[in-house]
């Protein structure tokens, strides 16, 4: 069942979507050589809690920490680690989920660390624009394949491709919610878009080939290829006029190069 929320409603999840973004604000400003995923983590954590949120991933169907973050060949769902140093050259995706006063929000961004190839910041570019176009087609009466069809013309028209294992979602007082939002797909099908809807849209895109496979830990979804990937994402409400961001970030993340 697709919920349609009311205006107070959207106005709680905005309130879960400028902490969403606050956290992925502080978290790109962290990035750089030598800091593991573990501290993006513990920052994540800190600040979610501060703030009265919970953090949405941790616990969720046993996920062990507070964000994802995943590295260069990493589509998503990566576990923070130690370990994992960030090093020159890397990009790195960061998705970061809150529930607050009962309301989510969602949101990712990839980023790189210092000066990265051409091919990375052209995928780290075309995936956010294709994010941004398909935010264009949040409107009353469109329908959700409209979203997805947009961002697989834009991707593919650059050679990279669309990852189709995983896919955005509503969003509301649950993390997941209905209907489901593929990245890809021809137009006019699927739900009506209706206002009060709301929606995370979510462009996975590879810069290889699309198949991807999942690690031995139960959640890293690597691509196949061993290609680079990127991932951004928005929590986006359906409006009588323009769509409402509802995780929109105070100071825009762009591609550093």
């Amino acid at each position: 069942m697709i919920v349609c929320r009311s205006k107070a409603e959207l106005e709680r999840m905005r309130e879960a979507g400028r902490l969403v973004g606050e956290v992925l604000t502080e978290l790109s400003a962290r990035v750089a050589p030598g800091v593991s995923t573990a501290d993006l983590d513990a920052l994540a954590e800190k600040m979610m809690v501060a703030a009265g949120g919970t953090p949405a991933f941790k616990g969720y169907h046993g996920y062990p920490a507070s964000i994802c973050a995943s590295i260069n060949d990493e589509v998503i769902h990566g576990i923070p680690s130690g370990r994992r140093l960030l090093q020159e050259g890397d990009i790195v995706s960061i998705d970061v989920g809150v529930s607050l006063d009962g309301y989510f929000g969602d949101s990712a961004i990839t980023l790189p660390v210092g000066p990265v190839s051409e091919e990375a910041a052209t995928l780290l570019r075309v995936t956010e624009e294709s994010l941004h176009k398909a935010i264009e087609r949040v409107r009353p009466g469109g329908r959700v394949s409209d979203i997805g069809h947009v961002v697989q013309r834009h991707v593919e028209s650059y050679g990279f491709s669309v990852v189709r294992e995983f896919v955005g979602h509503g969003i509301g007082q649950k993390m997941h919610e209905e209907p489901q939002v593929p990245n890809y797909g021809e137009p006019g099908r699927g739900p009506r878009l209706t206002e009060g809807m709301v929606i995370a849209i979510e462009p996975m895109v590879n810069a290889g080939k699309p198949a991807v496979k999942v690690l031995g830990d139960g959640w890293t979804a690597v691509t196949r290829d061993g290609s680079l990937s990127a991932h951004f994402e928005h929590t986006v409400a359906v409006m009588a006029g323009e769509p409402w961001i509802l995780t929109a970030r105070a100071v825009p993340a762009t591609v550093r190069r």
